[in-house]
This record gives structure tokens, C-alpha cells and sequence, in this order.
């Protein structure tokens, strides 16, 4: 045997080595390569001691990855080069999505804590019959406020935002739907209108917000109102309990004339790879115990009824996060406007962002 023969066997050899190595501590963990689930969520939206019971109670290895926006998510799934076997979208994304074919049909006799699941949250606009998304949160957007900056002053509705004594006092979140949405409420249109009159009076309602308009931001607008760099911000209720919970001059109202009502959900990517352990899990976070420790760790609302038993009372009565029957039949999904309406959506927020300026 020459030494070039010898020295691949014994490379070759060693490989076979580290593999069987590799694959005895996983399975010592009761792992193996079928023993996996794949999840694609936002950042900090999950209490990470969950995943480590799950784990422990199945012997299903999670690899967690967090994604930041909608589209984001969308563009990973598309290309499919991870095989993800949980993702959390949003509503008008599923929507999307099931349109696209890129969902796999939920198998519900494989999910018996869905029962637990609050009926007025089911079978909405986006996905009938949840045929492929478990609700996971939901919230509102509302408008936050420092009433010791406002000198005691309540807000009740988005046409208190152009108020003149707000001048330079208002922060928006850096979104078309949200901006816009609240230009028409406010003038009592659907946050779904895709009549081109309406949008362009939305538009022009919002230009003569501008004096108000302190600046336009993403994330960092909880650090500002928490920090009292400005008296009112548009935001979600999720950000709103966590700002609340840093500086307790600030409270959040969700607009009479209505609002959006939005749901991040549990699906089944196309591409999955394990389809039963994703059920497992998808029905673990169904556990009221388990959603009533995830909704305080994360802060936003649950749908899950029965969770809201093993919750702290002043959080479940709080009706700025769990909005009554009345007001919440005011609040509207987003629906997915398609291409063409969601274009224009965005060049109108476009240009009313430079009028800010």
C-alpha cells in the first residue's frame, strides 16, 4: 500500500470517527437528524425557557431563528434555502402567503389545545377556517401619551393629534399602513380603503399633521417616549405595555373611531421538513399554563381564553390591552391590499414623509 493510499484510508477513518461521535452525543441528548424542529419567529418573542421545556418534555431539538420584518421572513421562505418548520407571520402576510402556496394545511386533530383559542379570533378574512395559521398574539395600534407632559390632558381620539398645542411633540411609527391608516380613520374611512379620493384625503389630512410632527422611526421610538423626548407616539400596544412599564406618566388609548387589530400566527412553511414535531410544538404554545407564561414574558395579548385565568388580573382588566367586545368590533385587519394598492399606499406615505421634513 503506497503512503498516499494510507494516508486517505486513515482520513477517511477518521471522518467515520468524528461522525459516529457527533452522532452518539446527539442521540445521547435524544436528538437525532429527524429529531429537529426549525423555527422562524420575531426577536424577543418568545419566553426562552419554553423552548428549553419543549425540548426537555418531547426530546425535540429547536433551532431557533428570529427575522425583523414581514418581507424579510417572506424573501427566506421564498428561497427556500432553510427548511423552516415553523414561521410566524402576520395576518395580511398569511394572506399572502396561502395565496402563494408556500403553506402546508394545518392537521387540527393533531392540535386539541386549539379549543383554548378565543372564537372571536378564528376564522377571520385572511385565513377562513384557520386552515393554515394558529392565532400566537394579537394588539392594536393605538397612540401613547405622557400626561404629566400633557399637563393631565387625556386623548381619546386621532383627531386630538392635531391638536396645536402638540406642535413638535409626536413621534410616528416609520409605516405606511399605520400612517396612513390613522389619516383615514380620522376622517372615518376604512383602514382597507383603496378608493384613490380617500387616500389622497387621508394624505393631505396627514400634511397638516407636520407642525405636530416631531420625527418619523422604527424601534427606537419606545426609548424615546419612555425617555420623555416627546409627549405622544403612534405604536403598537405590545411597545406601549413595555414603554408603560419603564415610565408610569405614560398611558395608551386605542382611538374611538377605531383602529387596527392585528395577529402574528403560527404556520407550516411548504418546505418543512418535520411536520409532526411542528404540530407538537404549535400545540404546546397552546397550553393555556404555557401561553399565560409566554404572554407576560413577551407582553403582548394573547388570544388564548383560557391563559388568561393563570394571569395577574390587573393585566387580563386592563381594557387598553384587551379591548372590549364594543371596541373591538371597531378595530379592522389589515387586509392585503395586493401589488398595485400597496404601491400607492407607500408612494403616498413616501411623500408625506419628505413633507415632514
Amino acid at each position: 500500500m503506497n503512503k498516499l493510499v494510507r494516508f486517505f484510508l486513515i482520513i477517511a477513518l477518521a471522518s467515520a470517527v468524528l461522525l459516529f461521535t457527533i452522532s452518539s452525543l446527539n442521540t445521547s441528548q435524544g436528538y437525532s437528524g429527524g429529531n429537529t424542529l426549525t423555527i422562524y419567529n420575531w426577536g424577543d418573542y418568545i419566553d426562552e425557557d419554553l423552548i428549553k421545556q419543549f425540548e426537555k418534555e418531547t426530546g425535540i431539538k429547536v433551532i431557533y431563528e428570529t427575522f425583523d420584518s414581514n418581507e424579510a421572513m417572506l424573501t427566506k421562505i421564498q428561497q427556500g434555502g432553510t427548511t423552516y418548520d415553523i414561521a410566524v407571520p402576520s395576518e395580511y402576510m398569511i394572506d399572502k402567503m396561502r395565496h402563494e402556496n408556500l403553506l402546508l394545511p394545518l392537521d387540527q386533530t393533531k392540535l386539541p389545545n386549539l379549543k383554548y383559542i378565543d372564537k372571536r379570533f378564528m376564522d377571520l378574512s385572511f385565513d377562513p377556517g384557520n386552515k393554515y395559521s394558529i392565532p400566537y398574539f394579537w394588539g392594536t395600534v393605538g397612540i401613547v401619551y405622557n400626561k404629566k407632559m400633557l399637563n393631565g390632558k387625556n386623548l381619546t381620539s386621532w383627531n386630538d393629534l392635531w391638536d396645536p398645542e402638540l406642535q413638535n411633540e409626536i413621534l410616528l411609527l416609520d409605516g405606511a399602513r399605520e400612517v396612513m391608516g390613522m389619516g383615514l380613520n380620522s376622517l372615518g374611512y376604512s383602514l382597507n380603503d383603496t378608493k384613490q379620493a380617500h387616500l389622497i384625503a387621508a394624505k393631505e389630512k396627514l400634511d397638516t399633521l407636520t407642525p405636530n410632527v416631531k420625527a418619523i422611526v422604527g424601534d427606537e421610538i419606545k426609548m424615546l417616549l419612555a425617555n420623555e423626548e416627546a409627549s405622544v407616539g403612534l405604536v403598537w400596544s405590545g411597545d406601549a405595555s413595555e414603554i408603560m412599564s419603564e415610565n408610569e406618566d405614560l398611558d395608551y388609548v386605542v382611538p374611538k373611531e377605531g383602529s387596527n387589530l392585528w395577529f402574528d400566527n403560527m404556520v407550516i412553511p411548504k418546505t418543512a421538513k418535520h411536520i409532526e414535531a411542528a404540530h407538537k410544538f404549535i400545540n404546546f404554545m397552546l397550553d393555556p399554563k404555557v401561553a399565560a407564561q409566554n404572554t407576560e414574558y413577551v407582553g403582548y395579548s394573547t388570544p388564548n381564553k383560557q391563559a388568561l385565568k393563570y394571569m395577574p388580573k390587573e393585566i387580563v382588566n386592563d381594557e387598553r390591552f384587551y379591548p372590549s367586545p364594543a371596541l373591538t368590533k371597531k378595530l379592522e385587519v389589515y387586509d392585503n391590499l395586493g401589488k398595485k394598492n400597496l404601491a400607492y399606499y407607500n408612494e403616498l406615505f413616501l411623500q408625506f414623509k419628505m413633507h415632514t421634513k
